[in-house]
């Protein structure tokens, strides 16, 4: 059985050759190995956004600030992620979301 960071690299692969569909698919094989690794949902979040599927892209962005709660960048990617989400649908509830997610990196960041 392969392990969720050789699922990772796998994935990594597939996305540089295109296969974004697949790439998606093998990070969900390493997140249900380890539903924890929030590099896997990071990576989902960014590949589903290629996809136009920004709902789903949101969604493991909030995860990734669940599982890393203390950490800047989690945030920061998030409020990328709904900045994405806002351009791809322009729906505008994505905005203060996007505008809160910045605002927490921020803090957490002055708080280093």
């Amino acid at each position: 059985m392969a392990t969720p960071l050789e699922l990772y690299n796998e994935a990594d692969q597939l996305k540089a050759d295109g296969k974004l569909e697949e790439a998606v698919a093998k990070l969900g094989e390493a997140i249900e190995i380890d539903a924890g690794y929030a590099l896997a949902h990071l990576a989902i979040a960014v590949l589903l956004q290629k996809l136009d599927k920004h709902e789903e892209a949101v969604t493991h962005g909030q995860t990734v600030c669940a599982l890393a709660p203390d950490d800047p960048f989690s945030f920061t990617a998030l409020s990328v992620t709904l900045q994405r989400a806002y351009a791809g649908t322009n729906d505008t509830k994505y905005i203060p979301l996007a505008e809160e997610a910045m605002e927490k990196s921020r803090l957490l960041q002055s708080q280093r």
